[in-house]
């Protein structure tokens, strides 16, 4: 995992745990591969790109209806 990667990764992970937080999400944590990130979402989890969580909860997070259209 280069920098940027890493960089990226500790972003997707500080936005769900705002998000878990403010009960959007109902878990998360590392996906199965180092390009993947796991977000629970009414109880089934879905492995995201990076790219993608960090869209999704952004969308999330704004209270974007869009959101969903993103998973």
């Amino acid at each position: 995992m280069n920098a940027t990667e890493a960089s990226l990764r500790n972003e997707v992970r500080q936005l769900a745990e705002e998000a878990f937080h403010r009960k959007l999400i109902s878990g998360y944590g590392d996906g199965p591969d180092v390009s993947e990130y796991q977000i629970v979402i009414e109880g089934k989890p879905r492995h995201l790109t990076l790219e993608h969580a960090k869209s999704f909860l952004n969308a999330l997070l704004e209270g974007n209806g869009d959101a969903e259209e993103l998973i």
